[in-house]
């Protein structure tokens, strides 16, 4: 298994951050490493995504959860489960109005020691996303 992921914590709802992460059409306007998005981000929707590493490729994925403010699967992989990636998004509520956002992927199965060792370390990346989520979400999460 490999990971990586970030967590901040969000001067803004759920509520707000919620739109903004099911928002597809928005992530290049938030997410630095996203060229654009094909799909609806729903339960059961087959999502597309294209980075600006490799724009002419798609990594497909399927949301397997969706709670609206609280959680959000994504999960990838190739044919017959030799490979997955499951990317998490998690929110959670404080008293204070803060929310703490959670992301995090996680690479498994049989050819993970093929296809892990051309995953480059991705940690600078998931936080570089999760501190453009944040300034859009306290900035109101309009784009």
């Amino acid at each position: 298994m490999k990971s990586y992921g970030a967590t901040t914590t969000i001067n803004a709802s759920p509520e707000t951050i919620w739109e903004i992460l099911t928002n597809a059409n928005g992530y290049p306007d938030w997410d630095p490493g996203i060229d654009r998005i094909e799909g609806h981000i729903a339960l059961g929707e087959k999502v597309k995504f294209f980075t600006k590493l490799n724009p002419s490729r798609a990594s497909a994925v399927r949301v397997t959860t969706f709670e609206p403010g609280r959680k959000m699967v994504l999960i990838g992989g190739v044919p017959f489960g030799l490979f997955k990636s499951e990317r998490t998004h998690t929110l959670t509520a404080n008293a204070d109005g803060t929310t703490i956002y959670l992301t995090r992927e996680v690479f498994s199965r049989s050819l993970l020691p093929l296809f892990g060792s051309k995953i480059s370390d991705l940690t600078e990346y998931f936080e570089k996303s999760a501190a453009g989520l944040k300034e859009l979400a306290e900035k109101g999460g309009s784009t």
